[in-house]
């Protein structure tokens, strides 16, 4: 069986300007989104040592996750969504 991508997840989606302030400027695909999201935490180091499953908020992150400091990444995926229309 042949997997093929999901179109879903292949649509350019229009960003929050706090979402932006993150992973730059859309519309871009939801892959797209997380990749970048995930290059701003290792670039910024912000994986909680302990845990690395973990993301520790800064301010821009804050403000996406809704004021939470610290979330798990499926988490992170859930709360960025209202974020990408």
């Amino acid at each position: 069986m042949v997997r093929t991508a999901n179109p879903a997840l292949l649509k350019p989606l229009d960003l929050s300007a706090d979402l932006e302030a993150v992973v730059g400027k859309g519309p871009l695909p939801r892959s797209q989104v997380v990749k970048k999201l995930w290059e701003y935490i290792k670039k910024h180091n912000l994986q909680n040592p302990a845990n690395k499953r973990n993301i520790l908020a800064d301010a821009k992150l804050k403000v996406i996750f809704g004021g939470k400091g610290e979330v798990t990444m499926f988490e992170m995926t859930k709360l960025v969504s209202p974020h990408m229309k």
